[in-house]
């Protein structure tokens, strides 16, 4: 698998005529090499040379180990901290490339410059954009890892939503839900978990506090692990106690905002029609005006990855993506509904929903 990944970035730089790539983004390290590590201000980098048939993988010393065990790699170089990483990626490369390709996304100002010192007058080229569409068509694999992350994620709802009482606070309620998640056999969050209640679920990305949950309140969860590598990401909101009527209008809006948003999903459309299919539920029932961003995102090994689920994204939808369907109402002051699931567009080009848990208004 890791092999054919690094194949056709090898014929990508082939083609635009870049020597060597060097490839510093962890996720990306990852999806090409099978090595899961955050190196923090460390240097770690996939680095290919096509022409020269040549491939390395640098980790700091720390990881080198990890790296021998884990990567699908045969030349791992480790690298000290008192140890300059250009010098060391220098030693090891040999004949002197003189193009290089980056991630324009990752590759900081002052990577950039070290690399044009220890290298003058080299070209650069980004080679990002095709790293986000090799890494957009999952594979069935991927697929796999994912929904193992999804059941996990929705395990963890299921059992944590049993111990949502009012009185405690959105802080205690995510204290509760991370520890299950690691209890149920996650690797970690995928994101910092989001726990909103009354008028604090309005906020679309709000943090969890020192709000106590109350009678009445919407209660809004969003949240994922990571687990081999791979992320879930879903939404639910639920009511304490009995809803109201303008509640359950709200929230019976965006579920069938969610659900035409799914139905819309096909391949060969362009992306933006599964947005505008969930923008318009909202829309024409009055409430547009409290529904201000994007329908959905792209999931896989970062929460957050090509493609973007927008109104105005032309590119056409193919089979292999998968992304989120999350429309919301989110009113200032009163509170707000999510419901976010997660879709795949299969081998048939169809929609084939990961997710499972109940959509249905369920009072707490």
């Amino acid at each position: 698998m890791y092999e054919k990944r690094r194949t056709l970035l090898n014929k990508h730089l082939s083609e635009k005529g870049i020597e060597a790539g060097i490839i510093i983004d962890p996720a990306n390290v990852y999806y090409y090499t099978g090595f899961l590590s955050e190196p923090y201000e460390r240097f770690m980098a996939y680095v290919t040379c096509p022409k020269a048939e040549k491939a390395f993988l640098f980790v700091p010393a720390l990881d080198f180990e990890a790296a021998q065990m884990d990567a699908d790699m045969e030349t791992i170089i480790p690298i000290a901290d008192d140890e300059d990483p250009f010098e060391v990626l220098k030693n090891c490369m040999g004949s002197i490339p003189t193009c290089f390709g980056i991630e324009g996304k990752a590759f900081s100002y002052d990577r950039y410059t070290n690399l044009l010192k220890m290298y003058p007058g080299a070209q650069i080229k980004d080679v990002q954009p095709f790293i986000n569409q090799q890494r957009e068509k999952k594979s069935r694999a991927e697929v796999e890892k994912l929904s193992h992350s999804i059941k996990l994620i929705e395990k963890v709802l299921a059992e944590g939503i049993k111990k949502v009482a009012a009185g405690m606070t959105e802080a205690e309620l995510t204290a509760e839900l991370e520890f299950l998640m690691r209890k149920f056999g996650a690797d970690g969050p995928s994101f910092s978990t989001i726990v909103l209640s009354g008028e604090k679920s309005a906020l679309p990305h709000g943090s969890p506090g020192d709000r106590k949950l109350e009678e009445g309140d919407f209660l809004l969860i969003d949240f994922g692990v990571v687990k081999d590598g791979y992320c879930s990401d879903i939404t639910r909101t639920f009511v304490l106690g009995e809803p109201s009527e303008k509640q359950k209008e709200i929230y019976n809006i965006v579920l069938t905002s969610n659900e035409a948003g799914i139905q819309a999903v096909k391949a060969g459309v362009p992306l933006k029609t599964f947005d505008i299919a969930a923008r318009k539920v909202i829309i024409d029932h009055g409430y547009g005006q409290y529904f201000n961003n994007r329908v959905g995102h792209g999931l896989g090994i970062e929460v957050h990855e090509s493609p973007s689920i927008h109104q105005h994204y032309e590119e056409i939808a193919e089979k292999g993506l998968v992304f989120t369907i999350e429309p919301g109402i989110y009113i200032p002051g009163e509170g707000g509904v999510r419901i976010e699931d997660i879709v795949y567009i299969n081998e048939r080009g169809e929609a084939e929903v990961l997710t499972s848990f109940p959509k249905k208004l369920q009072t707490l």
